[in-house]
């Protein structure tokens, strides 16, 4: 299958509410410029240099809209907050607080999702359930960040139900952050190649794809 028919056959089964990422890490240009020419406008990169590179490459598709789904270090926070639309991997209080002041010093306010870790996973990054909670009132402080949902990556192992409920368990902690804040989250960032259909059954609006675009990588 060719990239342009795989994205025409995932987007058969996407509801309209459901916006389709797709995940471009080591992919090159040419295949990126293949799913833009199939109407993806959607990218999302983990790793800064790369993506820069990319950025370079492909500057004469001004209308790409650039995701950051990879762990956030506070050395590269300011290229990352300057070169990406949204970051989807803001995980803890601390860096919150260093985006808010960066983001006042650039005069920008960037969109954000705060990784959430709904079962506990030593191997991942974000806020565990009552930390999260618990900063609320903080991160509400960070007037520059738009803070626009949650983002969640499953653990590995889990079985057909357990990823489904993790999935539901996101979306029912962004109501009761909505509930017990001033924050409005629209947004769920969750899902990728292997399990995105549960995650849109859960409520995601926004999945990241990868090899089910580009097929598999070498890592």
């Amino acid at each position: 299958m060719t990239i342009a028919s795989r994205i025409e056959s995932i987007r058969l089964t996407l509801p309209p509410s459901t916006r389709l990422i797709a995940v471009s890490k080591q992919v090159s240009s040419d295949y990126i410029r293949q799913a833009y020419r199939a109407g993806v406008r959607d990218f999302a990169e983990s790793k800064l240099q790369e993506a820069i590179s990319k950025q370079q490459e492909l500057k004469d598709l001004p209308d790409i809209y650039w995701h950051f789904i990879g762990h956030l270090q506070a050395n590269k926070a300011r290229k990352v907050l300057e070169s990406f639309d949204l970051i989807h991997s803001l995980d803890s209080l601390k860096l919150a607080q260093r985006l808010d002041r960066l983001a006042a010093e650039l005069e920008i306010n960037p969109q954000v999702l705060l990784q959430v870790k709904v079962i506990p996973d030593p191997d991942k990054f974000g806020w565990d359930t009552d930390e999260l909670i618990a900063d609320i009132p903080a991160l509400v402080n960070c007037q520059q960040l738009k803070i626009q949902g949650l983002m969640t990556i499953l653990p590995q192992g889990l079985s057909a139900g357990e990823k489904l409920a993790a999935f539901e368990k996101t979306s029912d902690l962004a109501q009761i952050i909505e509930n017990s804040s001033s924050l409005c989250l629209p947004h769920l960032s969750m899902g990728m190649s292997n399990d995105y259909p549960l995650a849109i059954k859960a409520g995601a609006t926004l999945i990241r794809v990868g090899t089910s675009i580009f097929g598999d990588r070498i890592y």
